[in-house]
């Protein structure tokens, strides 16, 4: 989110950030966006949880923004995506899709798991999201090498930096009509 702002602030990205919604109202993508003096909104997980309410309560705040694009990030829970929001919602995945995807498969867990498999390269996606973990149409891949020594946090850091390329170029392949 803020990469996101950042390219919107240096005139790199034709978007605007119209609100942040999170789950938890101590997440530090809340503090950035408060920050940064962004729109933002808590909708709890209701207890015990129900996809299905949750999303409802998501989208209804989605709707009455206007919002055009949902970019998802750091969002760990799956939403139950209405049909009118088909090819407007979007994710970021720590690898490059469709390996080391789906549920359970985010930060950490996914950099020690390309590291056990001993790839050469590793990278992220940005890919619309669906009602599966991990399975829409690929926006944008970028990847970068795995080197002999990394840890899952040296690895992580190498494919931040190619999250930070990614998630701008994609929403600006859609702003354009080209994704």
């Amino acid at each position: 989110m803020q990469n996101l702002a950042k390219a919107i602030t240096d005139d790199n990205l034709p978007a605007t950030i119209e609100l942040v919604i999170s789950s938890r109202a101590n997440a530090y993508g809340v503090t950035r966006a408060k920050h940064l003096g962004l729109n933002t909104r808590i909708v709890k997980r209701p207890e015990p949880y129900d996809p299905r309410i949750f999303s409802q309560d998501i989208f209804t705040l989605v709707n009455n923004h206007q919002i055009d694009l949902v970019c998802l990030a750091g969002f760990l829970t799956q939403l139950d995506i209405p049909s009118s929001y088909s090819n407007r919602v979007i994710n970021i995945h720590p690898a490059l899709l469709p390996n080391f995807g789906g549920k359970g498969m985010y930060g950490h867990h996914v950099h020690e798991a390309v590291l056990k498999a001993g790839c050469k390269f590793s990278g992220c996606t940005v890919h619309f999201c669906n009602q599966e973990y991990d399975q829409g149409t690929i926006i944008v891949q970028r990847r970068c090498p795995v080197e002999r020594d990394d840890t899952p946090q040296t690895l992580a850091a190498r494919v931040f930096e190619q999250e930070c390329i990614a998630y701008p170029a994609a929403i600006r392949l859609i702003a354009e009509k080209q994704a």
